[in-house]
């Protein structure tokens, strides 16, 4: 009886897990990057949306409204790299949009690559400096090269990154002419393109476009501050680089719409069991990194105008493909990139922080201690490199001498913290030390790195915009809309690293290679 009752039990069990059919594969994976997208911008200024963009997905979707980059000093590089690799940057290597090579002692770019030449740009460029594989190329790796894989963008390391080592074709804007761009590390570079950039590119619309309110003033009162008069842009600039300011309104977010509609007409992206893969990227910071409070008309322009233009993707992948067969995966870079307001105007505490003023005295005090010579060889973005040959030909301890180092600079005024290259790889472990060693990478990254305090103004000697120190988070969201996934909200933090592995679930494939994180509970 006993042994029987068991049976029924096991064959009830089996036969219930046995009528559960897998979710079935999406045909295409649209993974849509927004540049310093805000959880509560997206949020406060929902009186200026409709229905159809930011509502539907907060209404239809999975929203994740606080994902935090597990790593300190976040940019637009680093978080993408970030983003597709599942990893921080001590470990894919992209420390930021730029770093100091410890070889040339000159300033790098992240995907500057001369061995390839541009289509349609003179800038040379691959994603071989990102030392890790992305969601891109383990899609390539499982389909045996049969996915389609493709990346848009207005700024090329957000298409690079995107499209991956393995990646059909990644696409961006050309500052200079205005024109949709590539590289021959890629091979494909369509006939289709040829043709948009002739008859069909920016640069052939931006005489005509002006960046101008949506609405009436008075609609605009989801910031503080008096109602003024309304703005009114021209996105185009001086040369060299005069389609720049294109790349920093809500309009290019438009253009990255027309191309992607290009690109699925032609490349055949979704039309098959095959799931495809699709980078797009937006822009939501402000225009010409002015403060929020000089510009709150704008700002809540941006999010107006991008809420159609997520509509209008929204529809597009729905008569394309059909949404039923579209996983939508909307993501933040988690960072904001603006100057301060005159803090002199305001009386908050704070001070101007000169870097190459700390690395000539750094020199002259390990002079007086160790003896003549050049100890530090570089500096760049709060960063000293120090001269390891001459330390070596002086038979000194390297970690020895980071730490005198960082003993003198924390000194500094404006200085908060120094952290010794020695002390990131080997010292002990605190939450704070684990944010700033994530985005240490040992073969990019300085002997020494040195945290300034909030409200202190970081003067760029290289001519470099000045940045003002802030260590108020970002809240920033992650929103995943397609056939399965039900509609909620969730606000506890969750690392936005866990992004790459949730889509490597969904398809079927092993998260990229430098992933150790969990996938989000869907």
């Amino acid at each position: 009886m006993k042994k029987g009752l068991i049976t029924s039990i096991l064959m009830l069990t089996f036969g219930s897990v046995q009528a559960q059919p897998l979710p079935v594969l999406p045909r295409l994976v649209v993974m849509l990057t927004i540049d310093q997208l805000r959880t509560d911008y997206v949020e406060d200024f929902a009186p200026l949306y409709g229905e159809k963009g930011f509502r539907r997905l907060m209404r239809e979707g999975k929203v994740f409204a606080n994902a935090e980059m597990p790593f300190a000093g976040a940019d637009r590089a680093s978080a993408l790299a970030a983003l597709h690799t599942g990893s921080t940057p001590s470990v894919n290597g992209i420390i930021g949009e730029n770093w100091m090579d410890a070889q040339t002692l000159r300033p790098v770019n992240c995907v500057d690559d001369p061995q390839f030449m541009g289509n349609y740009t003179n800038e040379s460029t691959s994603p071989a400096k990102l030392l890790a594989s992305t969601l891109a190329d383990e899609l390539r790796i499982a389909t045996d090269n049969r996915a389609l894989v493709y990346a848009i963008a207005p700024f090329r390391e957000a298409a690079i990154f995107g499209a991956g080592h393995a990646g059909n074709g990644a696409f961006w804007l050309n500052e200079q002419t205005g024109k949709w761009c590539s590289t021959t590390y890629y091979r494909d570079f369509p006939f289709w393109l040829d043709e948009v950039n002739g008859k069909d590119a920016p640069d052939k619309r931006i005489k005509d476009l002006t960046w101008t309110p949506l609405y009436p003033p008075e609609r605009y009162t989801c910031l503080p501050g008096e109602t003024k008069e309304p703005f009114k842009y021209k996105p185009i600039g001086k040369a060299p680089n005069k389609y720049r300011p294109l790349t920093r309104t809500p309009l290019i977010n438009d253009e990255v719409n027309r191309l992607a509609e290009t690109l699925l007409d032609k490349s055949g992206m979704g039309r098959d069991q095959v799931t495809d893969f699709l980078s797009l990227t937006y822009y939501a910071g402000p225009f010409h990194s002015l403060p929020t409070g000089t510009q709150a008309q704008e700002m809540q322009d941006v999010y107006a105008r991008m809420d159609r233009s997520l509509a209008d993707l929204l529809d597009m992948l729905e008569r394309k493909i059909g949404l039923q067969n579209v996983l939508l995966c909307v993501a933040s870079t988690g960072y904001v990139d603006n100057t301060a307001p005159d803090l002199d105007l305001y009386r908050i505490p704070g001070g101007e922080f000169h870097l190459n003023r700390c690395a000539t005295l750094l020199n002259m005090f390990l002079m007086a201690t160790y003896g003549e010579g050049q100890y530090v060889e570089a500096y760049y973005d709060q960063q000293i490199y120090l001269n390891h040959k001459l330390i070596e030909d002086k038979q000194l301890d390297l970690a020895d001498v980071q730490e005198k180092a960082a003993g003198f600079l924390v000194q500094f005024s404006g200085v908060n913290e120094v952290y010794s290259a020695h002390r990131l790889l080997l010292g002990s472990w605190s939450p704070k030390n684990d944010l700033i060693r994530n985005g240490f990478h040992r073969l990019r990254s300085g002997d020494l790195l040195i945290g300034v305090l909030p409200g202190w103004t970081i003067i760029q000697e290289d001519g470099a915009s000045q940045h003002t120190v802030r260590a108020a988070g970002i809240p920033a969201p992650v929103i995943l809309l397609g056939a399965g996934i039900g509609a909620e909200t969730v606000r506890i933090p969750v690392s936005a690293t866990r992004i790459a592995p949730t889509l490597a679930g969904a398809m079927r494939i092993r998260a990229p290679n430098a992933c150790t994180e969990a996938p989000l509970d869907l």
